[in-house]
C-alpha cells in the first residue's frame, strides 16, 4: 500500500494499464539552409495536422463533460497559435539550422522547464499542455502515429507518470475505472476532468513505490482516502469489496436525503450550501440539495483563455447562476487569484513568498479597472436573483472602505446609465487572515456578512503553506489556535448580529460538526460531492450532545487530543446507526 493524494473520490478495483512515458529519441542533426524552407513546411503542416486533431477530439468529448471543462482544448489550440512558442521554434531553426522536430524539442524542453521552476502549482501544472501540444506535434513531423491505446475489451485503472487531457480522450468511460499517476496536482486539469468523468483519482506516489507497477497487476484505489494497494490479498480485496459495495448503497441512500429539512434531531436548522468553480456544478449541487451557493468562486472565469472577461460574459454567469437558483442566494467572491492561482495572461510578480504576497482584494484594489468591471457585472446580475458579494482575504478597514467605495461607484455608474440592480445587496468579507480576526469586532459593523476561509485561516494561524509538502504534515485545521480564532470571529458576528458561515475544507468535514454546533454556525458552505454526506451526519446530531462535545474541545491542548475527542463521537454515532 502507498499514500498518494486523493484528487477524486470513489474506490476502483482492476487491472492496471499502462501508459508508457514519452520519450523521443532522434539525432540533433544540422539542415542546409536551402532546406530551411521545406524545414518550415513540414512544421506548418504539423500545426495545422494538430490543430484539426485538437479540434476533432473536443467534438468527441463534449458529450461526455460538457462545453465548459472542454475548453481545456481551447487551451491547447491557443498554444499552437502562441506568438512567443512558434518565435522560439522557428528562431532555433533560423539561428541553428535544426529541422524541425528538433526545434520543437528543445522549445517545448525549454518552456516546461522554465514553469518547472516557477513557484507555483498552476503553472506547473499548465507545463502538463505544453508537454501535451509538443507531444502531438512531434509525433506529426517525426510519423510516429502509433499510440498505445487502452484495452477497449476489459475494465483497466489506467496508470502513468502523469496524464495530459489529450490522453483522457481514449479513455472509454464504460471501461475506465480509475486513475493512479507517479505526479499531478488536484487543480490539473486532469484531476478537474477526472472528476467531472466521476473516476477515482490517486496522484503523487511517485518514490513510493518499491516496485514499478506492470501492466495486468491487480490494483485497489481509493480516491478519498489516496491510498493505493498493488496485488493486494484476496482478503483484502473482499474488504474492498464491502466498502465499495457500502460505498454504493451509501451513495444511493445519500441521495434520498437531498429534499428532507437539514435539521438536527432536536430540531437545529442548518443551511448547507455548495462551493462551485463554475455553472455546470450547479445542477449537481442542487439535486444533493444544496440552500444555495455559498462561494462562487469567479477566478476560474478569468482561466484557460488569453484575456480578461468583458463585463458583459461575466453578466450573463452571474445572471444564469442566480436565475437557475430560483430565489436561493448565491454569494459571488470578487477576483481570488496570486498564491497558487495564476493567470497566463495576468503578468505577477515572482515573489519569494507569493501566499504573502500580491494576491486576492490586493491586486483588485490596485488594479481598479478590472475590479469595476466585475463589480459591475455582479451588480447587474443582482437584478435578477438573491446575489451577494464577498471580498477576499480582507486584513484592514482601509481595504475594506476602499472597496466599498469602488462600489458604491460601480453603482453609481448604472444609476446614471439606467440600468437595473438590487441597491442593498448584501456585502461580506472573507475571514482568512489572522488580522482580520483580530479586529473582527471593527470590520463587523461595516458588513453584512462573515464568510470563514477556514483553507487560508489554518496556513496563516500556523505559518504552513498548504502547498508545501515538506510542512503539509504541520498543516492541521484542528489546532487549538485555530479553535480560538473561530471563536473569537464568531463572538464578534454575534456582537453585532452578524450573518456567520463557514465555506473551507472545515465545512465539510464530518467530524467538525460538533464544532459548528457548539459555537452556533448554522450556515456551511462545501464541495458539492460533500453535501450529503454532512447532510446524514447532521440529521443524526443533537445540538445538546455537541454543546458539550465543544466544551470539552476547548480543553484540549492539541490537535490530535482534539480529534480523538470528535473521533469518539463520531465512532459512538456510527454504533447509533
Amino acid at each position: 500500500m502507498v499514500e498518494g493524494i486523493g484528487a477524486s473520490s470513489g474506490i476502483a478495483m482492476g487491472k492496471a494499464f499502462v501508459i508508457p512515458t514519452w520519450e523521443w529519441d532522434f539525432p540533433d542533426k544540422l539542415i542546409d539552409v536551402a532546406d530551411l524552407a521545406f524545414e518550415f513546411e513540414r512544421l506548418y503542416d504539423g500545426i495545422r495536422t494538430s490543430k484539426d486533431e485538437i479540434v476533432h477530439m473536443k467534438q468527441e468529448f463534449v458529450t461526455v463533460l460538457g462545453e465548459e471543462q472542454t475548453s481545456i482544448f481551447d487551451a491547447h489550440l491557443a498554444i499552437l497559435e502562441d506568438p512567443v512558442f512558434m518565435s522560439e521554434v522557428q528562431g532555433i531553426m533560423q539561428r541553428q539550422y535544426k529541422a524541425a522536430e528538433v526545434a520543437v524539442k528543445e522549445a517545448i524542453e525549454k518552456f516546461v522547464n522554465m514553469f518547472d521552476l516557477l513557484d507555483d502549482q498552476y503553472m506547473k501544472e499548465r507545463a502538463l499542455d505544453i508537454k501535451d501540444v509538443g507531444n502531438r506535434l512531434l509525433k506529426h513531423l517525426l510519423g510516429a502515429l502509433e499510440e498505445t491505446l487502452p484495452p477497449k475489451d476489459q475494465p483497466y485503472i489506467v496508470v502513468a507518470k502523469e496524464l495530459i487531457p489529450s490522453q483522457m480522450v481514449h479513455l472509454d468511460i464504460n471501461q475506465a475505472l480509475g486513475l493512479v499517476t507517479m505526479l499531478g496536482g488536484k487543480t490539473s486539469h486532469v484531476a478537474i476532468m477526472a472528476r467531472a468523468m466521476g473516476l477515482p483519482y490517486v496522484l503523487g506516489v511517485e518514490g513510493k513505490l518499491n516496485i514499478a507497477i506492470q501492466n495486468g497487476d491487480f490494483l485497489i484505489i481509493d480516491g478519498d482516502e489516496g491510498r493505493v494497494f498493488v496485488n493486494p490479498s484476496e482478503e483484502l480485496i473482499e474488504q474492498y469489496k464491502i466498502r465499495k459495495s457500502i460505498w454504493q448503497k451509501m451513495r444511493e441512500k445519500l441521495q434520498t436525503l437531498a429534499d428532507i429539512p437539514t435539521q438536527t434531531k432536536d430540531g437545529v436548522a442548518f443551511q448547507l450550501a455548495a462551493n462551485i468553480s463554475s455553472v455546470k456544478e450547479l445542477d449537481q449541487a442542487l439535486r444533493n440539495g444544496a440552500a444555495g451557493v455559498g462561494l462562487f468562486r469567479t477566478e476560474f472565469l478569468y482561466m484557460d483563455r488569453d484575456s480578461l472577461p468583458e463585463e458583459e460574459e461575466q453578466f450573463v454567469v452571474y445572471k444564469q447562476v442566480a436565475e437557475q437558483l430560483e430565489g436561493k442566494h448565491v454569494v459571488i467572491r470578487t477576483l481570488d487569484i496570486g498564491g497558487d492561482k495564476s493567470l497566463d495572461y495576468f503578468a505577477l510578480p515572482e515573489e519569494d513568498n507569493p501566499s504573502l504576497g500580491y494576491r486576492a482584494i490586493r491586486i483588485t484594489l490596485d488594479r481598479t479597472d478590472l475590479f469595476k468591471t466585475q463589480l459591475r457585472a455582479i451588480l447587474r446580475a443582482s437584478h435578477y436573483g438573491n446575489i451577494k458579494i464577498l471580498y477576499p482575504m480582507i486584513s484592514s478597514i482601509e481595504e475594506l472602505d476602499k472597496a466599498n467605495q469602488l462600489l458604491e461607484e460601480a453603482k453609481q455608474e448604472l444609476r446614471l446609465e439606467r440600468i437595473p440592480f438590487h441597491p442593498k445587496i448584501e456585502v461580506g468579507i472573507m475571514i482568512e487572515v489572522p488580522a482580520a480576526v483580530i479586529i473582527a469586532d471593527l470590520l463587523a459593523p461595516k458588513v453584512d456578512f462573515f464568510s470563514i476561509g477556514t483553507n487560508d485561516l489554518v496556513q496563516y494561524v500556523l505559518a504552513v503553506d498548504r502547498m508545501n509538502e515538506q510542512v503539509a504534515h504541520l498543516y492541521d485545521p484542528f489546532h487549538p489556535a485555530v479553535l480560538r480564532m473561530l471563536k473569537r470571529t464568531v463572538e464578534a458576528a454575534k456582537a453585532e448580529n452578524l450573518q456567520i458561515s463557514v465555506c473551507g475544507e472545515m465545512a465539510g468535514d464530518i467530524r467538525a460538526l460538533p464544532i459548528w454546533l457548539g459555537l452556533g454556525i448554522s450556515d456551511l458552505s462545501m464541495s458539492v460531492m460533500s453535501i450529503l454526506r454532512v447532510k446524514n451526519s447532521l440529521l443524526q446530531s443533537q445540538y445538546s450532545e455537541s454543546a458539550a462535545i465543544w466544551e470539552e474541545v476547548q480543553r484540549c491542548s492539541s490537535g490530535k487530543a482534539v480529534v480523538d475527542v470528535l473521533n469518539q463521537y463520531l465512532h459512538q454515532d456510527v454504533l447509533a446507526k
